[in-house]
């Protein structure tokens, strides 16, 4: 058993755990920038995606497109994590990140739903207004 479980991890009401971590899921949609924002006040940020197990779970628990904390708004074409980690594995679909919308600049990622979870980000304009995740570490009950 894993020394996070045996801590007995708890996460807020209307928020989801996994891998020791808590996640609420947005019902709400605006921009990614906004999005961002109501997570770090709840204390959590954007999520990062780390792991192609922490991708299929978010894939098989979103409804729709969902944002993401990954994003290539400081240098083109240089994706980054909310927390400035380089991004090392992707999951884009086919043809992207292709920064080719209608109206400008494609900076921000959406993880998509009903796809293939491991064909599913797609850059979109930061200014789309989508539900967003939100990620953050749990309370305990019991501390060494």
């Amino acid at each position: 058993m894993s020394l996070c479980l045996m801590l007995f991890p708890v996460c807020p009401a209307g928020w989801k755990m996994f891998s020791c971590t808590c996640y609420l899921f947005s019902t709400k949609t605006d921009s990614w920038e906004n999005g961002r924002q109501d997570c770090r006040d709840r204390g959590a940020e954007l999520v990062t995606i780390d792991t192609v197990e922490k991708q299929e779970f978010i894939s098989k628990t979103i409804k729709a497109d969902n944002w993401i904390g990954l994003n290539d708004r400081e240098k083109e074409g240089t994706w980054k994590w909310i927390d400035g980690t380089p991004l090392t594995v992707g999951y884009w679909r086919t043809g992207e990140p292709n920064n080719n919308g209608p109206g400008g600049e494609e900076d921000c990622v959406q993880i998509r739903s009903g796809v293939n979870a491991k064909e599913s980000w797609n850059d979109v304009h930061c200014d789309n207004s989508l539900p967003w995740i939100c990620a953050k570490k749990p309370q305990y009950l019991h501390e060494f």
